[in-house]
């Protein structure tokens, strides 16, 4: 067993990872569902190289895409944090859930791929930290054009309303373990970057699992906390979007 696990590791240290380098942002604080949007707007607008950011919530929250509804949501206002998230996608419930951001700014070669490539990209990074683990973990392959033409949906901004629950819904590139969706994402693209949201959640995860995702992810990581202009950029977004009504009932 050990020789085999060691074969397997062998491989995964030779596969081409996403990103030639990548900014690990160290994020150790709970946060409000605002908060948590804003910071990942925050490093959008400043980023100097793709970076990945793993967070959590301060309390029980539910994130929705931009095109759904609120009156979709509107029912869970006194048992959850709601927020609209600024990337497109379904109904998410967070706090049980491992939640990431990844940012991509213009100038990374990455940034001029798809948005569908991109997400089977990330999504094939973290398929292959669960392999490596040790769980069955495969990525969703759905051949169909309705089910691509959802997977456009899922990711994009510019799409029709999509209010269904993210994890009862996978799409194409989604992640599956025993047929079951464990891990999606959402996006936007502006012209500084784009800016990927996603969630794992219904699994198990090791300690190590951060560090071996973004091991996936790039081979030249560099370590960085959340600064304070970062913070006081995500406080001023909040402010003025993210935390307000007008944002969250504007559709």
């Amino acid at each position: 067993m050990k020789a085999d696990e060691s074969i397997l590791d062998q491989f995964y240290e030779r596969r081409r990872t996403v990103f030639d380098r990548i900014l690990v942002m160290n994020d150790s604080e709970t946060r409000t569902a605002a908060m948590n949007m804003a910071i990942d707007q925050a490093l959008l607008e400043s980023a100097p190289i793709s970076s990945v950011r793993f967070y959590r919530w301060s309390s029980a929250a539910l994130s929705f895409g931009y095109s759904v509804k609120f009156a979709d949501v509107s029912s869970y206002a006194t048992q959850r944090d709601l927020v609209r998230r600024w990337t497109g996608g379904g109904i998410v419930f967070h706090g049980q859930d491992l939640t990431y951001s990844i940012v991509i700014p213009a100038s990374d070669p990455v940034f001029s791929e798809s948005a569908v490539s991109i997400y089977e990209n990330v999504h094939r990074a973290l398929r292959d930290a669960l392999v490596a683990l040790g769980q069955h973990a495969v990525v969703a392959v759905i051949g169909n054009s309705e089910s691509y033409a959802r997977a456009d949906r899922s990711i994009g901004i510019n799409d029709a309303a999509y209010n269904g629950h993210c994890f009862a819904n996978p799409v194409h590139a989604d992640i599956l373990v025993n047929g079951r969706k464990i891990a999606g994402a959402a996006q936007r693209r502006t012209r500084r970057g784009l800016l990927q949201q996603g969630s794992i959640q219904g699994i198990d995860l090791s300690d190590d699992f951060r560090a071996r995702f973004t091991r996936e992810l790039s081979k030249n990581c560099d370590e960085r906390k959340i600064d304070d202009e970062t913070s006081n950029r995500a406080r001023e977004i909040a402010a003025w979007k993210y935390g307000t009504e007008e944002w969250l009932r504007r559709r």
